[in-house]
């Protein structure tokens, strides 16, 4: 089996986003696209990362490399074929980087022998590919030990790291020693936060680019009501009847048409919620980090507090056996599953755990889009944050959010203007109390949802992303880095 996969994307036109920026951020963003077109003729930028679909990373390059490939750039994304020793250390660092122990296995000798066996291969495959001038974005800890290879071949390696902790835990210091080896000939370092560049990645080399989310995508364009409806009934997330004018059909990233075909696995004891039941949603991997048994809790202690307060949670995530990289997810879900049962059986009806089919990612894509437009609460209660664009997609849909302070979610929330913060995600009462207050008072929520998309207008969509990437490309071809 080949060590890099290459994953196909199609090109989009900037044009189509035209009547979603301001005519400035248009005008910017065409001017950016001239100048990497004319920068990068007869050059490939290659994007290299651990899995093609599941996380905010795949989502993320399927929407970027599109538009680049519209540009007339030769934009091209590759995945690291891993077997599950490497992605269990790889997981492992994921936790570490975030400051947390994980599993509290070793980042010894013998881990670093794993890591460096799975991208041994991969960096040959590469080596192949790549040509002097080219560009290469390495992402995350799954690729890190790919750049000494890279070293001194004539191309721009970048290293772009998604996830980080503010503070310099002993946890966090183990996952960046165990990387370091693998990143001091790099160049060049794109983080997420200020907060998250390590030492060894300071001192002018590293650059601060925000994630975003592309408005026209599968996972955000505008939904009509009727299909919502259509779509959540037709998959067995809500109950009710299907409105006449309702379409399961949607628009792919392409611009072909699909359709949902597939149904969701829901472990629930009772119906379905109707389709007038106001919903609590967190949709989000199975990770521990992503804390949906503590949602869980907060949301028993909200019914046992106001039985008066109507209203149901669904837990989403992808189906634990489609996300290669993530070893973890079968058994957090499975605990969740556990925790579930043995809730009073009066909350139990009210909680529904939806493993959402990823078959097709786009098709899993407007699924998502469909219940996050659907609830009445979106929440996003992780314990670390590397960015959380799950809470941007919610805010570009005019959700009111209720999520932890801390990481990237902080650049995001103004509290109590475009969403509602948490300042202790560990405390479940606090979660309570702040679902309390949005669903009492439908008003506020709609206000911070009004607020909450403008934000992500301003300052989170994939256009300023592009403009971002194509200054730093160009300030690096400049300079000869």
């Amino acid at each position: 089996m080949a060590a890099l996969e290459e994953v196909r994307v199609g090109a989009k036109t900037l044009d189509r986003l035209q009547s979603i920026l301001s005519p400035d951020a248009f005008g910017e963003a065409l001017k950016a696209a001239a100048a990497m077109r004319e920068r990068l003729f007869q050059r490939v930028v290659w994007n290299v990362n651990s899995t093609a679909a599941g996380g905010g990373v795949a989502e993320m390059l399927q929407s970027l490399l599109g538009y680049t490939r519209g540009l007339g750039v030769d934009s091209r994304w590759l995945v690291v074929q891993g077997n599950d020793p490497f992605f269990r250390v790889t997981k492992r660092l994921h936790h570490a980087l975030h400051g947390e122990p994980g599993d509290g296995s070793p980042l010894g000798p013998d881990e670093h022998e794993i890591y460096e066996q799975t991208l041994g291969s991969a960096a040959l495959e590469l080596r192949r590919l790549a040509r002097p001038g080219d560009f290469v974005l390495l992402h995350d800890p799954q690729t890190a030990g790919l750049a000494p290879a890279l070293a001194q071949t004539g191309v721009h390696v970048i290293w772009r790291c998604h996830i980080g902790s503010e503070d310099p835990s002993p946890e966090a210091r183990r996952g960046w020693a165990f990387l370091e080896p693998y990143l001091k000939t790099v160049p060049d370092f794109v983080f997420s936060r200020e907060a998250y560049v390590p030492e060894f990645a300071d001192h002018g080399k590293s650059t601060i680019i925000t994630p975003s989310i592309d408005p026209l995508s599968a996972k955000n364009q505008d939904l009509p009501a009727d299909d919502i409806a259509a779509i959540l009934v037709h998959t067995g997330l809500v109950e009710g009847p299907v409105p006449d004018g309702g379409s399961c059909s949607f628009l792919r990233d392409d611009g072909t048409p699909g359709r949902v075909s597939r149904q969701v696995d829901v472990v629930r004891s009772g119906r379905a919620p109707a389709a007038d039941t106001p919903l609590v949603v967190q949709v989000s991997r199975w990770d521990p980090l992503k804390d949906m048994a503590g949602v869980m809790d907060g949301f028993a202690r909200l019914v046992t507090a106001h039985p008066e307060l109507e209203g149901e949670l669904v837990l989403a995530g992808p189906d634990v056996r489609s996300v290669a990289d993530d070893p973890e997810g079968i058994m957090v879900f499975n605990d969740v599953v556990e925790r579930w049962r043995a809730l009073p059986a009066a909350v139990r009806d009210r909680v529904h755990l939806a493993s959402l089919p990823m078959d097709d990612v786009q098709e899993n894509a407007i699924i998502v889009n469909a219940l996050q437009r659907h609830a009445t609460v979106v929440v996003q209660k992780s314990l670390r944050e590397g960015f959380g664009l799950t809470v941007t997609e919610a805010m570009w849909k005019g959700r009111p959010v209720v999520a932890s302070a801390l990481g990237g979610i902080l650049d995001q929330i103004e509290d109590g203007v475009s969403g509602v913060l948490i300042a202790d995600p560990s405390d479940p009462n606090q979660l309570a109390e702040a679902l309390c207050a949005v669903l009492q008072d439908p008003e506020r929520a709609e206000a911070i949802g009004a607020c909450a998309h403008e934000r992500v207008r301003e300052r989170f969509l994939g256009v300023g992303h592009l403009v971002h990437y194509a200054q730093l490309l160009q300030q690096i071809d400049t300079e000869g880095r």
